[in-house]
């Protein structure tokens, strides 16, 4: 492990002696009554904090400002509410009781737009305790492991207060402040606060594998506070050419970066190097990035711009919440009248993502809560809850149980996606409750444990040469008389063709197991003609998701006697559209090499076709065309 670089003036502390105090002579600048900001996440200045605490009885109405902290909050205490409130960006469990108590104060802002609030006076602030690395040659401290508002606190403070730490990383990018554009040097030697990322359950991992089968390679990647986004990195590293631009990291992007699945090879902005704002993890971390060209911390206002996100290649966001409600509207900082975390940045990554060309904005979180007691997807949210990221905004939503696709979705279609990756201990009640609230009709039902979610919305149509107009719809479970008439009339070619087996009969189980899909994981598809007795089914198109890859694997029956009509080449149009409204990447299929017909169909299409025989089937690969859009 190498341990932080000496890469600054070892005669600074005489050079600057006109500015150097002790913690307690530096803090008795600070005056009652006025606003103090408090550096971010590790690098929070604890022995200023400490000593400024330690002032309480001279600091009546001294308002504490900030961002996340990660150490101790002497400041936060009940007793001492009428010397020190607190004002919270984004609570941290060091302030939560304070705050969920009434004695300190919460400010719902997006994180990209609280520097604008020091800078335009908004909020202005008196007082900015920060933490820096010492000065080098030129005179330059480095901000280090978090540069996020704290370089805008501190341009815009009429007092700057600097803990100076030898163990401070020096970072790259737009992370360095003068030593004359701070008021006074607090000399201190003690490690940075450190925070020991947990081990992610089974939950975790199942979500993250989920995420990470919707990050193409070539993504640019943001991941935000929490166990989910970082234990998405863990299923990555078979990715290539990755790039990062996010808010922060912690050390699970250590053994990402050295996979080689990041090389920022084909990000926008920023080329070749990973971007940041503040990083919260252990020593290891720190010594990782120090003067490591590789990293370069930028402000607030430039990482979360969703402008400035949108530009990026692929961008994928990947926040959490806390609750969802069936229409899609997210609660992602509080429980209930209980404020409990922040905005942060979840909407300007979630919108810049949305924007970007091929990008994915990403919202996840397990599906119960309290020892598996309480459904995170819900009816309605709490009373009180807020809403963060609005139903207009959300696009993929993941639990443990799949992913869900919610954007240019109807309210029923959002409904159905969501209840279908609920724990299943809720999906009854939730569909109870969606016919009361009319979100779904009263026509839904279960039938042997698969809930009938099928688009009924769902009709195409297009006419062949000879002048006959072939339907498309959704597959029903009224199919399934149809379905078996249909299969005795294939012949033993297009069955082996097809099923890749010989089977002259067919139960009626299979049937039934053909006919019931769930319509997220599983979607079908048929042609039908008009007759006299009302139609009949020639053609059945289908797709079954693989959630660990977000590829589908798509598979056609064509009656015999309407083979080579075009009707293959519809249906796969036709379930392409559908599998790009749910956000699924492309399709796979497995093509017997005498199937000629099929793979016509597969190499006509409009997408990027991939073929290759593998031992004795053609292995094709069909991936979707990403279109660039604007926010």
């Amino acid at each position: 492990m190498n341990t932080i670089k000496r890469n600054f003036d070892q005669d600074w502390q005489n050079k600057y002696r006109d500015m150097i105090k002790t913690p307690e002579l530096a803090v008795k600048d600070v005056k009652a009554g006025q606003r103090v900001f408090v550096g971010t996440g590790c690098a929070q200045p604890q022995a200023l904090l400490n000593a400024l605490t330690a002032r309480k009885n001279q600091l009546s109405d001294t308002e504490i400002v900030h961002l996340l902290t990660m150490g101790d909050a002497p400041y936060a205490e009940e007793e001492l509410s009428r010397c020190f409130r607190v004002n919270s960006f984004f609570i941290a469990e060091n302030v939560r009781d304070v705050i969920q108590e009434g004695l300190g104060d919460y400010t719902p802002i997006f994180l990209s737009e609280i520097p604008g609030l020091f800078m335009t006076g908004q909020l202005p602030l008196d007082v900015a305790l920060i933490q820096v690395s010492p000065p080098d040659e030129r005179g330059m401290c480095s901000l280090g492991i978090s540069v996020d508002i704290v370089k805008s606190a501190a341009e815009n403070a009429a007092l700057v207060i600097a803990q100076v730490n030898p163990n401070m990383p020096r970072t790259h990018g737009e992370s360095f402040l003068h030593v004359h554009d701070m008021d006074v040097l607090v000399p201190v030697d003690a490690p940075l606060l450190e925070v020991i990322p947990p081990e992610p359950d089974d939950i975790i991992k199942k979500i993250g594998q989920f995420i990470a089968a919707l990050v193409e390679d070539e993504s640019t990647i943001e991941f935000g506070i929490g166990a989910i986004p970082q234990a998405v990195m863990g299923f990555l590293q078979e990715k290539k050419n990755l790039g990062i631009h996010t808010e922060m990291f912690t050390d699970s992007i250590i053994d990402l970066i050295e996979s080689g699945a990041v090389n920022g090879s084909h990000k926008s902005l920023d080329r070749g190097k990973v971007v940041a704002s503040f990083c919260m993890g252990t020593k290891k971390l720190y010594d990782y990035i120090d003067d490591n060209p590789d990293f370069v911390f930028y402000p607030t206002e430039y990482v979360n711009n969703p402008y400035v996100i949108s530009r990026q290649n692929k961008q994928v966001a990947i926040n959490v919440a806390l609750q969802i409600d069936l229409t899609g509207q997210v609660c992602a900082d509080s429980l209930g009248i209980q404020f409990f975390s922040g905005i942060g940045g979840q909407v300007d990554f979630n919108r810049g993502a949305a924007g970007s060309p091929g990008g994915r904005a990403i919202i996840a979180m397990p599906s119960t809560a309290k020892n598996g007691t309480i459904s995170r997807i819900v009816t309605m949210l709490s009373p009180g809850a807020g809403v963060v990221t609005t139903r207009g905004d959300v696009h993929y939503v993941v639990t443990e149980y799949g992913t869900a696709y919610l954007h240019g979705k109807s309210i029923q279609e959002r409904t159905l996606s969501l209840i279908c990756i609920a724990h299943p201990d809720f999906r009854e009640q939730l569909i109870k409750d969606a016919v009361e609230n009319k979100y779904l009709p009263k026509s839904m039902a279960k039938l042997e444990g698969k809930t009938l979610v099928g688009p009924p919305d769902f009709k195409s149509s297009f006419v062949i040469n000879d002048g006959t107009q072939v339907n498309l719809r959704t597959m029903h479970p009224t199919d399934e008389p149809r379905v078996k008439d249909m299969f005795y009339t294939l012949s033993q070619e297009t069955i082996y063709y097809r099923f890749m087996s010989r089977s002259k009969k067919i139960q009626r189980n299979e049937i039934q197991n053909f006919v019931f899909v769930n319509h997220r994981t599983e979607v079908a598809i048929v042609a039908t003609v008009p007759e006299a007795h009302g139609e009949d089914i020639v053609g059945i198109g289908r797709y079954y998701l693989n959630e660990e890859t977000n590829f589908a694997e798509v598979a056609f029956v064509i009656r015999d006697s309407w083979q080579n009509k075009g009707i293959g080449g519809f249906l796969l149009s036709n379930l392409a559209t559908l599998a790009k409204r749910n956000g699924i990447s492309g399709f796979t299929a497995e093509v017997l090499p005498t199937n000629k017909l099929m793979q016509r169909v597969f190499n006509k299409s409009d997408f990027k076709v991939t073929s290759q025989l593998q031992e004795d089937v053609v292995s094709f690969k069909i991936e979707f065309l990403t279109v660039a859009m604007s926010i």
